[in-house]
Parts: structure tokens; sequence; C-alpha cells
């Protein structure tokens, strides 16, 4: 099963559309994932057109019509793996104990609010996954998204992209 993960695509405050890169990535995922912060509900409803499978939150920057139809938090089974997926996980310095303690029960959790990309294991070992943003890169050298495979129960082949400059 292949994944692919985004957040923070604030269109159309940051860019004008998703990156070219990530839309021929769309086509090849079981599942797309978005952590939150679309802030436009186009780009939801291109991403659920286009997409097989969308799992999807909101985020602090999304109005009441993207949260109308989204949750704050969604789980689902992908693989064998028990997925979930949140904005916010607070701060960096201790993300992986307090997400352990929020979300026991979860394989992996994405998340996004940082723009920051984030890949760690907590004790216990939920894998905590932030794809960065394909659109906002502040701080950050460059835009990102992620995609991961799902095997037989086993997350494998994450890979960070990164995008290039417009």
């Amino acid at each position: 099963m292949r994944l692919l993960l985004l957040s923070d695509t604030h269109l159309p405050k940051r860019a004008k559309a998703l990156p070219a890169p990530l839309l021929d990535e769309l086509p090849r995922a079981d599942v797309v994932i978005h952590a939150g912060d679309w802030v436009d509900t186009a780009t939801l409803d291109l991403l659920e057109s286009r997409s097989r499978r969308l799992l999807a939150v909101y985020g602090n920057n999304d109005g009441p019509d993207l949260r109308a139809r989204l949750p704050e938090v969604a789980c689902a089974d992908l693989g064998g793996l028990r997925f979930g997926v949140v904005h916010e996980t607070g701060p960096a310095q201790g993300r992986e104990a307090r997400c352990a303690a929020r979300f026991p029960d979860l394989d992996v959790l994405v998340f996004g609010h940082s723009h920051i990309p984030w890949d760690t294991t907590a004790p216990g070992g939920l894998r905590l996954l932030n794809p960065g943003s394909p659109t906002d890169r502040r701080r950050q050298p460059h835009c990102t998204y992620l995609t991961a495979e799902v095997d037989d129960g086993r997350l494998t082949d994450v890979v960070l992209h990164r995008l290039p400059p417009r």
C-alpha cells in the first residue's frame, strides 16, 4: 500500500496551487493523508476527487467550512497498522512521550502545523511523521512531502521529497 503524506498546504495564501510533482504522486497513492491547514475547500475537493482514499483532518487555520467536513483527529487501519492524523502535537520537546500517552493504540501518527519535516519513534514504538509543507517552507530549505509503503503490517520506504524552488 502506497501512502502520500502532506500537510499545511495553505492554499491560496502561500501558493496558487499544489506543486506538479506532488500532483503526479496522486495516481500512485492508495491513500492520501493530509494533516490539516488546507485553508481553502477547493484543495479538499481536489484531493477528494483525485485520491483513491483520503484520510484528513482540519488545522488551526481552517475555517468553519473545512471544520464541518473534516475531524480534528482521524484514525484508520491501513495495511495492518493503526494510523492517526492530527494537526498539532505541541512543542518539539517532549513530543514523543506526549503523543505516545495521548495515542496509545496507534502505530503511526501523522501531524503537521510546524512545516518542519519530522520522523521519530517514541519509546513503545509509535512512529511520528510530519511531512512538512509542499507550499510554504517557512524557515526550512525546501518545501516537502512524504511517501511511504505499508507492507505486511510494516511501514517501509519512508521518503522525504524535496520540491524544487518556485
